[in-house]
């Protein structure tokens, strides 16, 4: 793959850590930056198809969360009475 020259800024601490980084994987700074943008650019990519997927999800199982939530509650409540009649 062609390689281009980039030039940005980012804060001095954050580029001590991430050589120091690179020096720890015995990896050069330029790979381990493709790296981190390769990956920063995928995560970002599948967020949103996994929010629809979590959107989807949580309203066909709507009911199913409700009474989850009644249940959880009623345990909740139960388990604090417990504890206070001790």
């Amino acid at each position: 793959m062609k390689k281009i020259k980039i030039s940005s800024k980012v804060d001095e601490v954050v580029w001590q850590d991430f050589k120091a980084l690179a020096q720890e994987r015995h990896q050069n700074v330029s790979g381990l930056l493709t790296d981190a943008i390769r990956e920063y650019v995928q995560r970002q990519r599948i967020r949103p198809v996994v929010l629809k997927h979590l959107e989807s999800s949580m309203e066909q199982n709507e009911e199913l969360g409700k009474l989850l939530a009644r249940w959880f509650s009623s345990w909740l409540l139960r388990r604090f009475l417990q504890s206070t009649s001790r």
